[in-house]
C-alpha cells in the first residue's frame, strides 16, 4: 500500500539514503563464520527507519512525510516493532540462559557526505562507558589491522555508539555484564567498488570477529 510513495524515485532508493550497500552480505557473511544467528529486514529506510527510535526525526522521511498518524503506526506495526522483538526475543533467551550476548550490528557510510570525506574503511561504534563493549572493540581493532595494516580502522565513526539505536535502547535493558552492542560500520567503497577485495575483506572482517569473540570469551 505504500509503493506509491516511491514512484520514480529509484535513484533515492538506490542511494545511501535508502539503504545500506553490502551491509546484508556481511552480516551473513560473518553470521556463518560464527555460526551464530542472524536478524535482518530489506524494508528501507525511507520508508521505517529500524535502527531508530519511533520519534526519531529519521521515522519521517523525504518519502513518508504525507502519512498521517494512523499510516505511520502501521508501519512501525508492520515492520519496526516485529523485527525489533524478534532480536529482543532471541537476546532474552541467551540471558535467560546463562550466556553473555555480543551483539553485532551491521551498517556501511557513504564515503561523503555533505561534502565531507569519511576518512576510514571501518568503523566500530560502542558505548565507551561499558568496559566490555570497549575492551571488544580494541580486540577486534587489533585483530583486524594485524590482517590488514592498510586499512584505517576507527572507533566511534563515522558515528558515536550511544546516540539513538538499537543498541542503545537493549543497553538500557540489559548491563554490561550480560550485553554488548556493537556496531560495525564499512566504508561503501568496498562494497560498491572491485568485487575480490570486497570478498577478500569480508573474509578479514569475519575471521578478525570470530577470534575477538574467542579471545572475549576466554577472557570475560
Amino acid at each position: 500500500m505504500f509503493a506509491r510513495l516511491f514512484r520514480g524515485q529509484r535513484e533515492l532508493l538506490n542511494s545511501h539514503r535508502g539503504y545500506d550497500p553490502g551491509a546484508l552480505e556481511l552480516a551473513r557473511t560473518c553470521a556463518r563464520r560464527m555460526k551464530a544467528p542472524l536478524h535482518f529486514a530489506t524494508v528501507t529506510r525511507l520508508l521505517v527507519e529500524l535502527n531508530r527510535s519511533p520519534q526519531h526525526p529519521a521515522q519521517a522521511s523525504i518519502a513518508t512525510k504525507s502519512l498521517s498518524a494512523t499510516e505511520r503506526e502501521l508501519l512501525l506495526a508492520k515492520h519496526y516493532f516485529p523485527y525489533r522483538n524478534r532480536v529482543q526475543a532471541e537476546i532474552e533467551k541467551a540471558v535467560a540462559g546463562g550466556r553473555r550476548v555480543i551483539h553485532l550490528s551491521f551498517h556501511t557510510f557513504t564515503p561523503q557526505l555533505d561534502g565531507v570525506v569519511r576518512r576510514a574503511d571501518v568503523g566500530l561504534l560502542y558505548d565507551p562507558r561499558r568496559a566490555s563493549e570497549a575492551t571488544f572493540c580494541a580486540q577486534f581493532k587489533q585483530l583486524l589491522a594485524l590482517r590488514r595494516p592498510e586499512l584505517t580502522i576507527r572507533k566511534n565513526y563515522p558515528y558515536l555508539g550511544k546516540t539513538d539505536g538499537f543498541t542503545t535502547a537493549l543497553r538500557k535493558k540489559w548491563a554490561d555484564a550480560v550485553y554488548l552492542g556493537i556496531e560495525l560500520e564499512i566504508n561503501q567503497r568496498w562494497p560498491l567498488g572491485d568485487r575480490r577485495a570486497w570478498l577478500r575483506l569480508q573474509r578479514d572482517v569475519a575471521e578478525a570477529t570470530a577470534e575477538s569473540f574467542a579471545r572475549f570469551s576466554a577472557g570475560s
